[in-house]
C-alpha cells in the first residue's frame, strides 16, 4: 500500500507560508532570470496563465490582474522540503522523496484501520508543523496513489485525500474514467500521441488494453502501467538516501557574455556548490562535464560541452574546478554570447572505497592532507553559511549571476532574514 503525498502549487505554498496577506490572491513563481512561470497559485491558474509561460508574454495580464510575482528562492523551497521529509521519515522510514514537493511512503507495515482517516491527520500535522498545504493520494501501487493525489488536488469534496484502496471497482473506474491518458504517470507527451492513436483516452481505457498490445506499444514500461492501472504493483519504493548516480548544477547568465573570466566564474562557483553535495553525501567523482549553451531562441544556436575522466576519483573543489576552468579554456570561443552553463559530476563512489588506479601514482599524504583542509571549509560554511570561505575564482566576476529581481528573503537559511515579530500592547 502506497501513500503519495503532493505539496500543493509548493513553491506559491512556500511563499505565502510568510506573506499569508497573499492567500486569495494570484500568485507566480519565476524561475532563474525571472524567465518563465514555474509555479502558480489557483487564482493564477485560474486567469489562465499557464505552466512556464514566458514572464515577458504575461507581463500585461500580471499588471492587470495585480499578479504578484516572485523570484525563485530555491534555498527557501529545498529547506522547507527537508521539514516535510523530515517529519515524513517520521512517520515511516519506509519513504522515497522523488522530487522536491512529492514522497511516496510504504504503508505496509503500519497498522491503519482508516486509510482516509489517516490521509486527513497527516495532511492536517504537515499544515500545523510545517505549513503546507497537501494532497495525498492512497492505492495499492505508486501509479494509483499519484492517479488519486491528482484528483485529491482538483475534487474540492475530498478534504485534500483521495483512498482508492478502500473503495469499490466502480468508484476506481470513475476516478479513471476521469484521468486523462496525458495525466498518467509514465506517460507524457511521447506516448500520449501513441495512445490516443489507438482509442485509448483515458487511464480506465488503457487498464483495460491487452498487456501484449501495451508491451508492442510501450515496452516493459507499458505493460507494468497496465498491471499498476489494475492494481498490481511493478514499482518498488526507492529507498530513502539511495546513492545518488549524478550530480549536476547549471544556471542561466544574468545577461550573455563573450567575457571568458564571467564563464570561469560561473563554473567555479558551480563547481563549487557540486563539490560541496559530494563530500555532503560521502561521495567522489570519477568524471566531470561542462556545458557551454547559447541562447536557443536566437539565431546560431551553438552547445560545447567536455567531459573528464579522472584517474583517481575526487570531492577536491579546486581539483575538479582547475580542470573543467582549463578544457573550457580550450573551447572558448570569444565570438560567441554565451547564455548558460552547467556542470555534471558522474561516475560516483563512495568515499570509503576508495580504489587507486593500476600504478599507484596516488599519493596518500597529499590525498589526506586535502580531505583535511576539505573537512575544515566545510565545517565553517556550515557554522557560518554558505560561501563564507570560498575560492577566489568565484569572484572573478558577478555578471552570469541570474537576476532574481522579485526574490523574497531567505526566511530559513539566512540569519539576517528571519523573520521578526512585534509584540503590541
Amino acid at each position: 500500500m502506497f501513500a503519495l503525498i503532493d505539496c500543493n502549487n509548493f513553491f506559491v505554498s512556500c511563499e505565502r507560508l510568510f506573506r499569508p496577506d497573499l492567500e486569495g490572491r494570484p500568485v507566480v513563481v519565476l524561475s532563474s532570470n525571472d524567465g518563465c512561470v514555474v509555479s502558480r497559485s489557483n487564482e493564477a491558474r485560474t486567469l489562465g496563465i499557464p505552466m512556464g509561460a514566458p514572464a515577458f508574454k504575461y507581463r500585461q495580464v500580471f499588471k492587470a490582474q495585480g499578479v504578484v510575482q516572485f523570484s525563485g528562492n530555491f534555498e527557501l523551497y529545498g529547506d522547507i522540503s527537508q521539514r516535510i521529509t523530515h517529519l515524513l521519515t517520521a512517520i515511516t522510514p519506509r519513504t522515497e522523496v522523488y522530487s522536491v514537493d512529492e514522497s511516496f511512503l510504504d504503508l505496509s507495515q503500519l497498522a491503519i484501520a482508516d486509510y482516509q482517516t489517516w490521509g486527513g491527520a497527516v495532511r492536517q500535522r504537515l499544515l500545523r508543523e510545517v505549513g503546507i498545504p497537501v494532497s495525498i493520494g492512497l492505492a495499492g501501487t505508486k501509479t494509483l496513489s499519484k492517479l488519486a493525489s491528482e484528483h485529491a488536488k482538483r475534487d474540492s469534496g475530498s478534504s485534500g485525500v483521495i483512498d482508492l484502496i478502500n473503495t469499490t471497482p466502480a468508484t476506481r473506474a470513475a476516478y479513471l474514467l476521469n484521468t486523462p491518458v496525458k495525466d498518467i504517470w509514465g506517460v507524457g507527451r511521447r506516448l500520449g500521441p501513441r495512445l490516443r492513436a489507438q482509442g485509448v483516452h483515458d487511464a480506465l481505457g488503457l487498464s483495460r488494453m491487452p498487456p501484449r498490445l501495451a508491451g508492442q506499444l510501450m515496452g516493459v514500461h507499458g505493460r507494468q502501467m497496465v498491471a499498476e492501472l489494475n492494481g498490481t504493483p511493478c514499482h518498488r519504493l526507492e529507498p530513502f538516501g539511495k546513492v545518488r548516480q549524478t550530480i549536476m548544477h547549471g544556471r542561466m547568465f544574468g545577461e550573455d557574455t563573450r567575457q571568458f573570466p564571467v564563464i570561469e566564474a560561473a563554473i567555479a562557483s558551480l563547481t563549487a556548490r557540486a563539490a560541496a553535495h559530494l563530500r555532503a553525501d560521502h561521495l567522489l567523482a570519477r568524471s566531470a562535464a561542462f556545458y557551454l549553451r547559447t541562447n536557443r531562441h536566437k539565431p546560431g544556436y551553438r552547445l560545447v560541452s567536455r567531459h573528464l575522466d579522472f584517474t583517481t576519483p575526487t570531492a577536491d573543489t579546486g581539483s575538479l574546478t582547475g580542470r573543467l576552468v582549463e578544457a573550457a579554456g580550450a573551447v572558448f570561443n570569444p565570438s560567441l554570447d554565451y547564455h548558460k552553463a552547467d556542470i555534471l559530476l558522474y561516475g560516483l563512489v563512495s568515499e570509503h572505497s576508495l580504489q587507486t588506479d593500476l600504478f599507484n601514482n596516488l599519493d596518500l599524504a597529499e590525498s589526506e592532507a586535502s580531505q583535511t583542509r576539505l573537512r575544515a571549509f566545510d565545517a565553517i560554511n556550515d557554522r557560518y553559511g554558505r560561501r563564507t570561505i570560498r575560492y577566489a575564482a568565484e569572484d572573478l566576476s558577478a555578471a552570469w549571476q541570474p537576476q532574481h529581481r522579485h526574490r523574497s528573503p531567505h526566511y530559513t537559511t539566512a540569519w539576517d532574514d528571519i523573520p521578526t515579530a512585534r509584540i503590541i500592547q
